[in-house]
């Protein structure tokens, strides 16, 4: 884990004047509304997925990158898919810069899964949810792993999903953290008077 940490220097993707903070463990903000995830968290998300060279990953959220080229060091392949265009084609910019080639990079709403490129072996989430996504875990394949953090603040829970059979899954809750909200999550019914 460290090595892949040390493969990918993280200050080439968070913008020039964080440079200092790249390893700080705060949440650094990345324009449009958003912020790269702790490293800690970033670490303890890859520590738990165990991503394989032979696994096609989709992340859904590419952020600066970084988390990105992180799983592209591991994967045979990432397929990542961000909302924002601008943040997408400066992920692409870091991306190539830093050598990484084995990732496809998608614009567009990934909250409720990515099914183009499917099946996927690691789904990872980079924004909470309110709820956890049923129908995104048919993209696994059968031993597929997918991180996802639900709930509301302050508690959010850390969990990974795995595919265990064809209509099973496995729910464990890996630990408890709050982390920004995926944006065009989809909102789950509220109880009204």
């Amino acid at each position: 884990m460290l090595d892949l940490l040390q493969a990918v220097p993280r200050e080439d993707f968070v913008p020039p004047q964080y440079a200092g903070l790249a390893f700080a463990d705060i949440e650094i903000p990345i324009g449009e509304g958003q912020s790269m995830l702790s490293p800690k968290l970033e670490g303890r998300i890859l520590q738990a997925l165990e991503v394989r060279s032979t696994d096609k990953v989709l992340e859904i959220g590419t952020g600066s990158g970084y988390l990105t080229a992180l799983l592209a060091k591991s994967a045979r392949e990432v397929v990542s898919v961000e909302l924002s265009p601008s943040l997408s084609k400066l992920a692409g910019e870091r991306l190539a810069k830093s050598g990484i080639c084995n990732v496809t990079l998608e614009v567009g709403n990934a909250a409720e899964g990515w099914t183009a490129q499917a099946p996927y072996d690691v789904i990872v989430f980079t924004g909470s949810l309110p709820v956890s996504p049923e129908s995104v875990k048919q993209s696994l394949t059968i031993g597929g792993r997918m991180f996802v953090v639900s709930g509301d603040a302050p508690a959010m829970q850390a969990t990974m999903i795995r595919r265990i059979g064809e209509d099973s899954f496995k729910h464990d809750v890996i630990f408890e953290t709050c982390i920004p909200p995926l944006n065009n999550a989809p909102q789950p019914e509220r109880f009204q008077f």
